[in-house]
Formats: C-alpha cells, sequence, structure tokens
C-alpha cells in the first residue's frame, strides 16, 4: 500500500519501506516505476528476514559502513539491502526471478 507523506520521508530520500507500507515524498513519484520497484524489493527483503531482524541487520550494516566509508551517503548507498535494490530497480521483473535472501549476495564481508 503506497502512501504519499513529505513528513515521514526523510529528508534527501524520495520513498521509505516499512512493511507494508511504502511511503512516497510527493504524489508525483507514485508514477515512478523504477522508485516504486526499488521499494518493492525492500518489501520483499523485510518479508524474508521476518521484519524485526531486516531492521537490526539493516541499522547494523549500515553504522558498520559509516565507520569505514565516514561518510553518510556512501554508507547508505553500500548497504546489501540498497545495493541490491538500486542495482536491480531499473528490472521491472526482478522479483519474479530473485532468489530467496538474493541480497546475500551484494554483502561485501571482506569490507569490513
Amino acid at each position: 500500500m503506497i502512501f504519499i507523506s513529505k513528513y515521514l520521508v526523510p529528508k534527501g530520500y524520495t520513498g521509505l519501506t516499512i512493511f507494508p507500507f511504502v511511503f512516497l515524498k510527493s504524489i508525483r513519484f507514485k508514477t515512478d516505476y523504477v522508485l516504486i520497484n526499488h521499494e518493492k524489493i525492500h518489501l520483499k527483503q523485510q518479508l524474508e528476514m521476518l521484519l524485526i531482524p531486516f531492521y537490526l541487520v539493516y541499522g547494523l550494516e549500515f553504522l558498520c559502513r559509516l565507520i569505514q566509508y565516514k561518510n553518510w551517503n556512501l554508507a547508505y548507498r553500500n548497504i546489501s539491502f540498497e545495493r541490491e535494490a538500486y542495482t536491480n530497480e531499473l528490472d521491472l521483473d526482478y522479483l519474479k526471478q530473485r532468489p530467496f535472501w538474493g541480497f546475500l549476495k551484494y554483502l561485501r564481508v571482506n569490507d569490513f
């Protein structure tokens, strides 16, 4: 379910997914199929990890990346969940063939 809320989506971002909802900053993003696909990938990730573990791993990986890169944007873009979503957001059929726990392919353990 998609909601429009310029207050819930953090500054600098266009969308936010908190299962089962996708929050978009503006109504104009509702027709951005690439953005919607990106957020749907996050929905799938959240479901696979049973929600709470997803948020814990996401936060922990973000903190590790922040220490590693010392840059908020670089840390965010290098979280395995985000790497999977950004890499595959243009493939609107990606979720049809996506393997279970597909984000693991994007986890670069040797970077920590």
